[in-house]
């Protein structure tokens, strides 16, 4: 089998596809976007999170844990490609061989959807407002803190 860079060609066209519409989208957004400026549009945003209080402020586990749980699914979604290109030569080899293949797959997909009810089941992905309110308190109390010292300092400096 030679090396043929012509074989290539429809990965670069997908390279060139993707990137014309990244920048198509922004360019159309940019020229057809609404233009309020308003304070919530004006705001930062990082994780779901609220930016209240100091930007030194400690970060909850739970922000890591869902970083975790999104690489872990992820890694585990790109098996299926793998899977599905070689599904088709497997099938064609008999149907015990066809079956063994789609059953192989469907005890993986039932691994992760269990999986996926016992994080939903913990509460992983449960960002309502009482999640809102814990993150409003911890950064009132942390910025309490942070003036405590500052008046401390303040007070050993005099």
């Amino acid at each position: 089998m030679s090396f043929r860079l012509y074989d290539y060609l429809p990965i670069l066209l997908m390279f060139i596809v993707a990137a014309g519409f990244a920048v198509g989208n922004v360019l159309l957004s940019t020229f057809v976007g609404q233009r309020k400026r308003t304070r919530t549009k004006l705001m930062p945003y990082e994780c779901g999170k609220d930016p209240v209080g100091s930007a030194r402020e400690r970060f909850s586990v739970k922000f890591y844990l869902i970083a975790m749980i999104f690489i872990l699914f992820d890694i585990e979604v790109i098996f299926l490609v793998p899977w599905a290109a070689v599904y088709k030569s497997l099938a064609a080899q008999g149907a015990a061989m066809r079956s063994f293949a789609y059953l192989e797959m469907m005890i993986f997909l039932g691994l992760l959807f269990v999986g996926y009810i016992y994080i939903v089941k913990k509460g992983a992905f449960d960002w309502g407002e009482r999640a809102r309110r814990e993150a409003e308190a911890e950064a009132r109390a942390l910025t309490d803190l942070e003036a405590r010292k500052v008046e401390k300092q303040r007070r050993t400096a005099a």
